[in-house]
């Protein structure tokens, strides 16, 4: 994860592998500290996971679906950018009553933002 985040703090784009590794890393991370199956997060091609507890989804497109690119999810799962501005900006693709992220973003490790 830290070659993908050293390339973006230098206004570079991580190669693929590194830039799906991380993306990866940090779904799995969302999931871990928000468990649940209310919510899809989407960040194609690389993955998806459900998360937030609330009433679970099982057949067909969830009701509560946020979607945005690889590099946006790099940048608000590590505080870089700010739910409410990528929302404004038209970054993050959200749907749904529980789709908000920003009680869960950015993600910590050791109190600190990754």
């Amino acid at each position: 994860m830290t070659a993908a985040l050293s390339a973006l703090d230098e206004g570079l784009t991580p190669e693929r592998p590194v830039l799906r590794e991380a993306v990866r890393a940090l779904l799995t991370a969302l999931a871990d500290r928000a468990p649940g199956r209310s919510v899809e997060v989407r960040v194609p091609p690389y993955g998806a996971v459900q998360c937030i507890s609330g009433p679970r989804h099982t057949r067909g497109t969830p009701p509560n679906v946020v979607e945005t690119d690889p590099r946006t999810w790099l940048e608000l799962a590590t505080g870089r950018l700010d739910w409410e501005r990528a929302v404004t900006q038209g970054r993050v693709s959200v749907s749904g009553v529980r789709a908000d992220l920003s009680e869960y973003l950015p993600l910590h490790a050791d109190g600190e933002a990754i």
